[in-house]
């Protein structure tokens, strides 16, 4: 392999801080709310503390959930590696 051929398949650091500081900032904005979220319900229904976690828990997994889509979708617009 030719040098030239070497640095055209590389990694795309400023595509990849960008996604990522993205997803950092989408993260500290979604759990956090997933948790309060959780323990509003629960304070409404009257769940006690035992259902504040399971719905705390259950909203911050869908937050992951819409962090990892960004991040996979995100990645295909601003592609990490050279194809």
């Amino acid at each position: 392999m030719s040098e030239g051929a070497e640095s055209a398949r590389g990694v795309h650091w400023t595509n990849v801080i960008t996604v990522l500081s993205a997803a950092i900032l989408i993260g500290r904005s979604s759990a956090p709310a997933g948790m309060a979220t959780g323990w509003a319900i629960a304070g409404l229904f009257g769940l006690g503390e035992i259902g504040a976690y399971v719905l705390e828990a259950i909203f911050v997994a869908a937050a992951c959930v819409i962090i990892f889509n960004f991040v996979r979708r995100a990645s295909k617009i601003e592609p990490f590696i050279e194809r």
